[in-house]
């Protein structure tokens, strides 16, 4: 455990890595005594200060979804992170691309998610996967932007807990389909590069569910005081690995059922 005046020094660390595109060690070799308890404050540190600063929180992320990241952390839980207005990527605007500057992150990658879209405020403990259908207003295709202020990626649970978990933005096709109206478990969806496929997968690659992950989310940041409100997009994780962006990628992911979403990114 840390004392808050070290956990304050590790969000500091963290903030100026991402204000300055300059990896840091891993957290976990510089404060070897980190807890998971430390990550998630050192997190919340820097989210109140982006919030002071006039962010606004646009939902939440949820990480390490799937069986094997979570063997490869060493952990048997997924973990979450904030979704703030300065990350709302602007995607395909006006059937026209808008692209974001790789220059912009340290080791961008890129992943396909079911987007939840909140319509009501979800319980906190004791949520229900039921209270999750009957919550959400919309699902829609979404692409979120992972990136890592940690040297090379290489990240333990508490070093990316403490990175507001790997995120750095999110962008949301115009789509939108209402949860009783598609199998939420048995989206297919496939990632094209430059009109190449790189990545598939289908949505219970994400904890089996991903009902089942906002669900844990919901009841997970109770615990710390945090509520998934009406209006919050909600990312539960991954369909398939994550892929590395290059300057002048141009993504697409296309959803059975649920659309297409874009993201570009300037050579």
């Amino acid at each position: 455990m840390l004392s808050d005046d070290v956990r304050r020094e590790a969000a500091a660390a963290l903030a100026k890595a991402e204000r300055e595109r300059r990896p840091i060690p891993p957290l976990r070799e510089t404060y070897p005594d980190i807890d998971v308890v430390d990550a998630y404050e050192i997190a919340l540190m820097n989210i109140r200060q982006r919030l002071a600063a006039g962010a606004t929180i646009h939902g939440h992320k949820v990480g390490l979804s799937s069986k094997a990241m979570q063997e490869m952390m060493n952990v048997d839980e997924p973990d979450y992170g904030h979704l703030l207005s300065d990350m709302a990527l602007p995607g395909n605007v006006n059937g026209e691309d808008e692209p974001v500057s790789a220059g912009r992150y340290c080791y961008p990658r890129v992943e396909v998610e079911v987007g939840f879209i909140l319509g009501a405020t979800l319980p906190g403990e004791g949520c229900t996967e039921q209270d999750v259908i009957d919550a959400t207003e919309a699902v829609a295709p979404a692409i979120e932007l992972i990136d890592s202020r940690i040297t090379d990626w290489n990240i333990r649970i508490g070093d990316t807990i403490a990175d507001n978990a790997s995120s750095a933005g999110y962008v949301l096709g115009p789509e939108r389909v209402k949860p009783g109206d598609i199998d939420l478990r048995t989206i297919e969806a496939r990632l094209l590069r430059n009109g190449d496929k790189v990545a598939e997968g289908r949505s219970d690659a994400v904890l089996g569910n991903p009902v089942t992950a906002v669900a844990w989310l919901a009841r997970k940041v109770a615990s710390f005081g945090v509520t998934l409100e009406a209006g919050h997009v909600i990312l539960p994780g991954s369909v398939h690995r994550a892929i590395d962006v290059r300057p002048g990628d141009d993504f697409e992911a296309v959803f059975d059922g649920l659309g297409t979403v874009r993201l570009s990114f300037t050579k």
